[in-house]
């Protein structure tokens, strides 16, 4: 890189439409880019994303504002989806110089964890107890400080990397490099599972993943945009969930006489109990056997039942022959979905349990190579000097003990990370300081440079 003098850079900045990327150091290029993110743009724009209904299956409205937003901005948005009303946007900037740079894809999820809003919440949420939390769909800003699952989980991180992106184009920054842009469907679910069938039930492959492999897209590097408070993470863990079915029998009521211990019951009703209490055993001990320590972040993978089935409420008169316990349990990459099914299969022989193991979902953990990982953490890290956030540091294990996108290219050999502003209840600065750094680092990507960053 030319390293202009104050007065040199004045004069461009003054004068110039279009900066190459010699022009400029990295220090000009994040006054530039910081000069061009509108902060109260930013803010309209995480709050108008953030209180649009996008739950779990029902993401096209969410994505329909993104790619009108996209088109507005003339980022040549695409639509590209497996089902008609779930599909990945994406955008696309740069490419004046492919030979000399490199591609680099940035990816939130459209969907935000939040209860259906149906008759199945009564399933998992007591009356007047969570589900009546209005920041499940709703997001607002307040003292400074953006309140709001949508905006935590994942829309804001999204609006940083949009209004990023603007500022590159407002500021005349050249990138040699493609800068794909992409809104996802299916980040958070939901899995297509027993009765659970159709397209608003598609998971995961039909979003960051359907993207990959039939949105045009080419990225030498990937960055799932979400909350990491500033630091960064080439590590996940996948999961598999499996159902247990515990079998016994169906006992006339009139007949039954109860046994002093629960295991010696006759009815998998009341068999699960000690069942519950074998699984939480093993899902303890899993955990601390199986913690994943990597260069890219420490995955921790943590097991829990989320949800039992068993007998049937409108036929009463006797117990059940059946109880069915469901349970995820997290996945690292070095785990493989065998060896789990060995041991949960051992937990009910050791305990003399009479029943069948099967798994039901299954994605798996993965983790870039460190070499081939490396340029893009060194372009956060000097994004992040260069912005004034510090030193670039691993972030906290719970975000590379989840599955996140950046799973689906690291499948794929595509060296990806996740990194973003800070998860919960991030202010105007975390935001603002997001966008310029997205966009430094699309800059140093974008453009092959590493000089001087390492």
């Amino acid at each position: 890189m030319t390293q202009g003098t104050p007065d040199g850079f004045e004069a461009l900045k003054q004068g110039a439409g279009t900066f190459k990327p010699n022009d400029l150091t990295l220090g000009e290029v994040v006054e530039l880019i910081r000069d061009n993110v509108d902060r109260q743009e930013l803010i309209d724009l995480i709050l108008e994303l953030c209180n649009i209904r996008s739950l779990p299956g029902f993401e096209k409205d969410a994505g329909d504002f993104v790619y009108a937003w996209m088109e507005k901005e003339g980022m040549a948005p695409k639509r590209v989806g497996m089902v008609p009303d779930r599909f990945n946007v994406i955008g696309r900037m740069g490419g004046a110089d492919p030979a000399n740079g490199r591609n680099l894809l940035f990816t939130s999820h459209l969907d935000t964890e939040a209860p259906q809003y149906n008759w199945r919440d009564s399933w998992k949420y007591r009356p007047g107890g969570a589900v009546c939390d209005p920041g499940w769909i709703r997001a607002e800003l307040k003292d400074g400080v953006f309140l709001g699952h949508p905006v935590e989980n994942d829309r804001g991180p999204m609006a940083c990397f949009l209004i990023g992106a603007k500022a590159l184009k407002k500021a005349g920054l050249t990138l040699n490099g493609h800068l794909y842009l992409t809104a996802c469907p299916a980040e958070i679910g939901p899995e297509h599972v027993e009765e659970f069938q159709g397209p608003i039930y598609h998971g995961k492959e039909i979003g960051a993943q359907y993207m990959m492999t039939h949105g045009g897209v080419a990225p030498d590097f990937a960055v799932a945009a979400e909350g990491t408070d500033f630091g960064i993470s080439w590590v996940a863990c996948g999961y598999a969930n499996y159902r247990i079915d515990i079998y016994g029998e169906d006992v006339f009521t009139p007949l039954l006489t109860h046994p002093p211990r629960l295991k010696d019951h006759p009815s998998a009703l009341v068999l699960v109990a000690p069942l519950i209490e074998a699984v939480q055993r093993w899902a303890a001990e899993y955990e601390e056997r199986h913690v994943y320590r990597d260069a890219g972040g420490t995955a921790v993978p943590k097991a829990q039942i989320i949800a039992i089935r068993g007998g049937d409420p409108h036929i009463m008169g006797g117990g059940s022959e059946v109880c069915s316990l469901y349970l995820e349990v997290g996945l690292t990459p070095a785990q493989a979905i065998a060896d789990v099914q060995r041991e949960l299969e051992a937990v009910l022989a050791e305990e003399r349990f009479e029943g069948k193991v099967e798994p039901i979902v299954y994605r798996q953990g993965f983790a870039a190579e460190e070499g081939k990982v490396r340029p893009l953490a060194d372009a956060f890290d000097a994004a992040g000097r260069s912005s004034g956030k510090g030193a670039l540091e691993l972030g906290h294990s719970v975000y590379s003990s989840m599955w996140r996108d950046h799973n689906v290219f690291n499948m794929f050999g595509i060296p990806a990370a996740t990194y973003g502003p800070r998860r919960f209840k991030p202010t105007v600065d975390d935001m603002a300081d997001a966008a310029v750094i997205y966009a430094a680092a699309a800059w140093l990507v974008c453009n092959g440079i590493r000089e001087g960053i390492e």
